[in-house]
């Protein structure tokens, strides 16, 4: 339901807005900080069914974890049953690869995580993947996901390596916590041969908001990563190092839409980049565009896009006033277009002009007004406040046949 009161254009807004492996072990270059929601994880949250869009249901989901078997506190053995208790429906262990047998998985330990992949995954009720970190002190770290093999720092010692390595799989990867180590990924040097495989960039990692991660002597990673090129959706994701998997709130996760809740269909809407991040358990959001769900191609050049928002939390978040906030490409900071307050709940519906030239990615990130963002970016900026999700973009492809995507491959393993 859209209020005309609450529609508030980006004038307004901004004039009146003014007023080595071991540091990846520690979440932090951003501010950590909590969602002042009640702890406890067995809270059911929101309905998992769209009220926009049908054909898929929401499942929650951890995509990034450590145990023992990297630099991480827990036995691996007890990490995917944390998680199901926690009330997560999937969830991968990703521990770091290096060059050290002592600090990164080997392939024994490779060959452990994927027993107890195998032993959790329960097809229609509980996905259980294997993934990796490649953890690079400078470069940053890579998570990949649905390979038979690992590669680490012996094998793949800089980004082209890794990418050459990736491009002979069948396997997904993503760009984590973007901004901790200095060198971003060569500063996102997009390849395009990964077009179709690198499929997220990490908004929420533990309890720290990546929008402005390095600010002002880096620019935004989310900007950094879409400008060079990358087609990448967002994810939140828990980066536990501890022993008490999924069960702490406030730490990012992953809304994905899927058709089946199983490794295929996982793997099947990563590869759409049908999912969105959030720091809040149990929050669902789905979006379109024009019709076209979040992490699709729009067909247009320029013209007007109308978003239709499905925003849910439940009871604890009947009452809490948000805001829904229209991110578009910046030279060092994303834009904000429009901004409109909302209600969880409600279904909302903006309507924003677009156009190719200015960029050709858009966001749609939710924000709570009331709070700081502890990692903020350009003074004044919108997206000071304390960001709650943000949905995987949609692409302005101008009326152009989208990229042909590779084959999934149904493996979590």
């Amino acid at each position: 339901m859209t209020h005309a009161h609450d529609h508030v254009r980006r004038r307004s807004l901004l004039a009146g807005a003014g007023g080595l492996l071991m540091l990846a072990a520690t979440p932090g270059t951003a501010r950590a900080t909590t969602t002042g929601l009640a702890t406890g994880p067995h809270r059911q949250g929101a309905a998992r069914a769209s009220r926009i869009s049908h054909g898929t249901t929401l499942v929650h989901a951890d995509l990034h974890n450590h145990t023992l078997l990297s630099d991480g506190m827990g036995d691996a053995e007890l990490a995917f049953e944390s998680m199901r208790t926690a009330g997560l429906d999937v969830a991968a262990i990703t521990d770091h690869s290096t060059d050290s047998p002592h600090t990164g998985i080997t392939r024994h330990k490779w060959k452990h995580t994927g027993e107890l992949a195998d032993a959790a995954d329960e097809p229609g009720v509980y996905t259980a993947l294997r993934g990796f970190e490649w953890s690079h002190s400078h470069l940053g770290h890579v998570n990949v996901w649905y390979t038979d093999e690992f590669t680490d720092l012996r094998g793949a010692a800089s980004m082209p390596k890794l990418f050459e390595w990736l491009t002979g799989s069948d396997g997904i990867g993503g760009f984590n916590h973007p901004g901790r180590q200095p060198l971003r990924f060569g500063e996102f040097a997009y390849d395009a041969r990964l077009a179709d495989q690198m499929v997220a960039l990490e908004m929420f990692n533990n309890r720290d908001d990546y929008l402005f991660d390095g600010w002002p002597g880096h620019s935004s990673p989310l900007t950094a990563c879409l400008n060079a090129g990358w087609r990448t959706g967002l994810t939140g994701v828990t980066d536990e190092h501890g022993g008490d998997w999924g069960h702490d709130e406030g730490k990012g996760r992953t809304g994905l839409w899927v058709t089946e809740n199983t490794r295929a269909g996982v793997l099947a809407a990563m590869r759409k980049r049908r999912f969105f991040a959030s720091r809040v358990s149990g929050l669902r959001l789905d979006a379109t565009a024009d019709g076209v769900r979040m992490g699709g191609r729009l067909p247009i050049a320029k013209g007007d896009v109308t978003f239709r928002v499905d925003l849910d939390r439940g009871p604890e978040f009947a009452d809490e006033p948000l805001c829904l906030q229209v991110l578009r490409p910046g030279t060092r900071a994303p834009e904000v277009v429009e901004m409109q307050h909302l209600r969880a709940g409600e279904v909302v519906k903006v309507t924003v002009p677009l156009d190719v030239e200015d960029g050709d990615w858009v966001v749609l990130r939710i924000s709570d007004p009331s709070r700081d963002n502890p990692s903020p970016g350009p003074y004044g900026h919108p997206c000071n406040d304390f960001g709650l999700a943000y949905s995987s973009p949609w692409w302005l492809t101008g009326g152009s046949v989208p990229h042909k995507s590779s084959t999934p491959h149904p493996s979590g393993r």
